[in-house]
């Protein structure tokens, strides 16, 4: 077995940055690739780059123009009409969305007050869903992944600062703040292929789930030019270090072949610069889907030989023929992340590996290996060895055995030197979603940010008025505590300005239900429902205001709600 590529075994190719980052030299210079630019796409259309973590993209139509997908923010959003202002007289007469990630601009494009216009706003029937679930019961999770994987609380500058996230420049520009939330749900939606007419324009609309379930791709027929989510401006994130459902390359590979196969002039990606000319955009688009089949027809040859999870990260590289070629480097995530997710999204957690099937608990294993060894003395002298003889991965192990071991006495200075390796990874790894999730962790072990509230739910005031009040209810089953719920027998019902939803509270789980037949019904308006789950009142001192009306006993409904893990329920 060879050693993947996933960092450099030394700093030869480390560099720094225009802002003082330390970083590899590959992930540096992808940062002009993903700089402020709007690019004249033939005679009408635009993409704007670098305006944030996506593209903004502008069609014109013989209605007017159409603006595809909206960006992280209304203040994004903005930035990138005044770009197109410059270019273009006509109004933004629709908006298309590619998929449910860059969707909160929207409400840039109507205006607001008195200039506010409706317009038609095409994408996906799942989208609205797929924003719920990701802002409910996933949302510790999800949001501590976004935190680690583009690097929201790394330096702007120095050493650690951030350089690129690999899609784009930064998950959110400091000069887009407060970064205003402007989603607005489809007017008109689509779950299959079909051909559609926006501001006079024909478009053929096409399925091709890639990072989302909800993704496709827009093609212009009388424009020959192809919108789309699923060739990037790096090699494709079977795995994204965040945290995501499976993507499947062999569903990707359908919607790469279908984009070959339409003969564009022109591409236009959801991140990264454009694409022109049909030669180019074949070539360049066939090696990049076959990147993706080689992944997943190794990752097969190898487990169908018996290779377990870590083997594979081991036996399964990209050929030099992928090295031509931005689109099909580790910009972004590394192949051998990508050939496990592979294995386990086709076979599930366990390999094959003995040791992985009754595992000891992390903590006791890690103190076992670290007596095994010698103790903890002997193991720092071991790590500190193989720092200086830049056997990095064996460092990492060591520091990280040494961490998880630890107690009060000696943790501060093991975390410090599980940060110092983490950063030697960071600095040598051209992909951005290792350097930042490296860095991030980094930081938190030395204490120069606390990530401890990336671990909870919170809710905010405006989250909770706007969702459905089953979601609001029923998204508590997932912060219950079965210790608190051990003999715990009791159907709640909550009714809000009079929309009734319950919780049944047994068997150490809390069950959604309609509501009917509930032990006790408790009754508040929206407003209090809102303000105890966004911490502003607690539930106790809530019922003592006299903001709940009770039929049943009070006290019954209050020892329910004190299973569930949350402050305002303590």
């Amino acid at each position: 077995m060879s050693t993947p590529s996933s960092f450099e075994s030394d700093s030869s190719n480390t560099a720094t940055g225009p802002k003082g980052q330390i970083a590899h030299r590959a992930h540096l210079a992808h940062s002009d690739r993903l700089a402020n630019r709007l690019y004249a796409v033939g005679a009408d259309a635009w993409c704007h780059v670098g305006n944030g973590l996506s593209n903004q993209t502008f069609v014109r139509g013989p209605q007017g123009i159409i603006a595809i997908d909206t960006g992280e923010s209304i203040q994004e959003m903005q930035g990138s009409l005044e770009a197109l202002q410059a270019v273009a007289d006509e109004p933004v007469v629709a908006v298309l969305y590619s998929h449910f990630h860059y969707v909160q601009g929207t409400k840039a494009v109507l205006g607001a007050g008195e200039d506010a216009r409706p317009i038609p706003i095409w994408g996906h029937a799942k989208i609205a869903g797929n924003l719920l679930r990701a802002a409910t019961d996933i949302a510790p999770t999800y949001v501590r992944g976004i935190v680690e994987q583009f690097g929201v609380v790394m330096p702007s500058e120095g050493p650690d600062g951030l350089a690129n996230v690999g899609l784009g420049m930064a998950f959110r520009f400091p000069h887009h703040a407060p970064s205003t939330p402007g989603f607005l749900v489809p007017t008109d939606t689509f779950d299959a292929a079909c051909v559609i007419e926006v501001a006079g324009l024909e478009i053929h609309v096409t399925p091709a789930p890639s990072d989302a379930d909800d993704s496709v791709t827009f093609w212009f027929p009388s424009l020959k030019l192809a919108v789309h989510n699923i060739v990037w401006p790096t090699l494709f994130n079977v795995f994204a270090i965040r945290g995501e459902e499976y993507r499947d390359p062999r569903v990707l590979l359908e919607g790469l072949d279908h984009l070959r196969s339409l003969g564009a002039e022109h591409l236009i990606a959801t991140h990264g610069p454009p694409m022109s000319g049909a030669e180019e955009i074949t070539k360049r688009v066939t090696r990049y889907r076959d990147s993706i089949q080689f992944m997943w027809d190794q990752t097969v040859r190898w487990t169908n030989r018996g290779a377990t999870s870590e083997d594979l990260a081991h036996l399964v590289h990209l050929p030099s023929i992928y090295d031509d070629d931005y689109l099909t480097t580790e910009l972004y995530g590394v192949v051998e992340h990508h050939v496990r997710q592979i294995r386990s999204g086709l076979f599930g957690f366990f390999d094959g590996d003995p040791q992985h099937l009754l595992p000891l608990e992390p903590c006791d294993r890690a103190t076992r290996l670290v007596d095994a060894m010698g103790g903890r003395g002997r193991v720092r002298e071991l790590c500190q060895g193989a720092i200086e003889a830049e056997d990095v991965r064996w460092a990492l192990e060591l520091a990280t055995l040494l961490e998880r071991s630890g107690d009060s006495l000696t943790e501060v200075q093991d975390q410090l030197t599980l940060a110092h390796v983490l950063r030697l990874v960071a600095q040598r790894t051209s992909a951005a979603n290792i350097r930042n999730w490296c860095i991030t962790r980094a930081l938190a072990l030395d204490g120069s940010v606390d990530t401890n509230w990336l671990q909870l739910h919170r809710f905010t005031k405006g989250q909770v008025l706007s969702w459905p009040f089953d979601i609001s209810l029923n998204v508590l089953r997932v912060l219950l505590d079965p210790e608190r719920a051990d003999g715990i027998d009791t159907h709640v019902a909550l009714t809000r300005d009079g929309v009734t939803c319950g919780l049944h509270f047994r068997n150490c789980v809390a069950v959604p239900t309609d509501g009917e037949g509930a032990d006790v019904v408790g009754r508040c308006t929206n407003e209090t429902w809102a303000n105890v789950l966004s911490e502003r009142v607690t539930l106790a001192a809530a019922i003592s205001d006299g903001l709940f009306e009770f039929t049943g006993d009070a006290a019954r409904f209050s020892a329910a709600f004190c299973c569930i893990d949350h402050p305002s329920f303590a």
